[in-house]
């Protein structure tokens, strides 16, 4: 089932209302003594029970059947995706770099196009990230996922993804990202034939809007644009396969009919999308360059303030205006760990090698910054007012060092020669 124009609920953790079909939603009651329609009420807690209100998500789902008619589950084999902690990896202080991930040369599902790049933290514990590639070439026919550990982040880079949730139906294009909230049964769909992409599996506390502090009440990700379904289901009687992410393993158990039949559902634990191209940037009008944490669209806190578990940050199109300022990133080594993805167009500190697809990993305390090109140019540019276009850049960073895969390390498309950009830097000291 494909769809061309899709309704969202507008509003960020709101406490949202949907049903597919009129009478489904009970009326003041949240688990009625028979629910409407010969429905099954259902409750999905995303948070403990007594978490404060500000913090708890919580939804109520209606559906054909309860989500514990389903058989045993059985481990199945996990391809190249990884769970922290990881057996085979080493922290690593060396700068890597990769080119697009390949695309697979047979039919390759979401769920078997899954590839880790690396983790940290403890999957067990609810603490920290694992970070992925994701590239499909075939619809998830017949098999759904679902992802008890964290909550997936997704960054399309090339390809739309359709996908099908408990919840309704989520269309995400390159340029707007995805959450699939923990839990969430779900299928994707390619309705361009191929898809590649980013995804961030949040351990840790779920995605919410970063503080504003002294931006005060407007500005970055507004909260009205994030996009959550509406309830829409499917009635299948027929043997499917739902898999799921538990304990860093896969498993798998066969049903007899569709495990997105939920029809109506209200609450605040739901998936959601975000247009990029909505993201009010803000920056620098006199001189100097701010620190990339102005540019955060989503955090994933931690009990100690201003180390987040998780940040998803991005570089959009924006005026660049400081005086006697070096505009691009300047040179820096930072107590977190950074994970950088390029959707379209050019990062500004580098000048070549960084790709759309690809990806660089510069852990806690590695140095980085502009190449000896990127330098050059910035260091001797006119200061006009400069809009820089075509481009959209993100980083996942993270408070932890994360651990690579070996396959990841050892992968044919990973720059063996990622140090050698820094290389044209020249002695400038003249004292």
């Amino acid at each position: 089932m494909t769809t061309t124009e899709l309704d969202y609920l507008a509003g960020f953790g709101n406490e949202h209302h949907t049903e597919a079909v009129p009478g489904a939603l009970p009326v003041g009651r949240n688990s009625p003594q028979r629910a409407p329609l010969g429905l099954y009420a259902e409750q999905h807690s995303a948070t403990a029970f007594t978490e404060p209100r500000a913090h708890n998500r919580r939804s109520w789902v209606y559906r054909i059947r309860p989500s514990a008619a389903h058989p045993r589950f059985r481990p199945v084999g996990t391809g190249n995706l990884r769970s922290a902690p990881l057996a085979e990896g080493t922290p690593d202080p060396n700068r890597l770099r990769w080119n697009p991930l390949p695309f697979p040369g047979q039919p390759t599902d979401f769920v078997d196009g899954l590839y880790t790049v690396g983790a940290n933290g403890n999957v067990l514990q609810r603490q920290g990230i694992a970070i992925h590639w994701y590239a499909a070439t075939a619809a998830m026919v017949d098999r759904y996922l679902v992802n008890a550990d964290g909550e997936f982040l997704l960054v399309p880079e090339t390809g739309t993804l359709l996908l099908h949730t408990e919840y309704g139906r989520l269309r995400v294009a390159p340029g707007e990202v995805a959450v699939l909230a923990r839990g969430v049964r779900f299928r994707v769909e390619l309705p361009d034939e191929r898809a590649r992409g980013y995804v961030c599996e949040n351990y840790g506390q779920p995605f919410t809007l970063p503080e504003l502090g002294p931006i005060g009440a407007n500005g970055l990700a507004n909260a009205r644009d994030f996009q959550y379904p509406v309830a829409a289901f499917e009635d299948r009687e027929d043997t499917v396969q739902v898999v799921q992410k538990f304990g860093g393993r896969l498993w798998a158990a066969d049903y007899d009919h569709s495990p997105l039949d939920v029809v109506a559902w209200h609450g605040s634990h739901a998936p959601y999308k975000y247009d990029t191209a909505r993201f009010n940037v803000l920056g620098t009008v006199s001189y100097d360059h701010p620190d990339p944490s102005i540019y955060t669209v989503l955090t994933s806190p931690t009990d100690t303030p201003g180390q987040a578990n998780a940040d998803f940050v991005i570089f959009a199109p924006r005026w660049l205006v400081g005086e006697d300022t070096f505009r691009p990133p300047w040179y820096h080594r930072n107590v977190m760990s950074e994970f950088m993805g390029l959707v379209t167009g050019v990062y500004d500190a580098k000048a070549e090698g960084f790709l759309p697809g690809g990806a660089s990993l510069h852990n806690m305390w590695s140095a980085h910054g502009p190449d000896a090109e990127t330098f050059t140019k910035a260091s001797s540019a006119e200061l006009v007012p400069q809009k820089i276009t075509d481009t959209l850049a993100f980083m996942f960073e993270t408070r932890w060092p994360v651990v690579t895969t070996g396959f990841a390390r050892a992968a044919g498309h990973r720059q063996p020669d990622y140090d050698a950009v820094w290389h044209g830097i020249r002695r400038q000291f003249t004292g």
